[in-house]
């Protein structure tokens, strides 16, 4: 099962690639400027990710997919990296995918001299895990 924060990580990794995700059956549509804002999502990301939730949003999808984001957050489907663009891609449990990586609709992507998209870091938390990764004792080989 594909977990909620997975799915808000997928959503926000293709949206700062400025894929679209729409709204109430592909009537209308968000595309965020700025989905990272310091250590966190923009307030304009979350607005949106709160959009997607509601139940009055009706069927909501990424841009390029034909998987619903309340699909995605069904057992049914997890998020997986994509062979092609190691972007987070949706892949159903079993059977045959539904539809494609949105990478394929993307003529400047992959593209390996510009940084990826990511899900916000907390450099404090990030540094705190390597001191205390350091601080553990390793057994000697031998």
């Amino acid at each position: 099962m594909a977990l909620e924060t997975e799915v808000k990580s997928y959503l926000a990794c293709w949206m700062q690639l400025g894929t679209k995700v729409w709204l109430q059956k592909g009537q209308t549509w968000f595309q965020v400027q700025n989905v990272l804002e310091n250590t966190r999502y923009s307030p304009e990301f979350e607005a949106c990710w709160a959009q997607v939730r509601e139940a009055s949003s009706g069927d909501c999808y990424l841009e390029g997919t034909t998987v619903t984001l309340q699909e995605l957050l069904s057992d049914t489907w997890d998020i997986i990296d994509c062979a092609r663009c190691n972007m987070p891609v949706a892949l159903p449990k079993a059977g045959i995918p539904a539809s494609d990586c949105p990478c394929q609709g993307l003529s400047n992507w992959p593209n390996t001299e510009i940084p990826c998209p990511r899900a916000p870091v907390n450099s404090q938390d990030h540094l705190k895990a390597l001191q205390h990764r350091l601080s553990i004792p390793r057994m000697r080989e031998g």
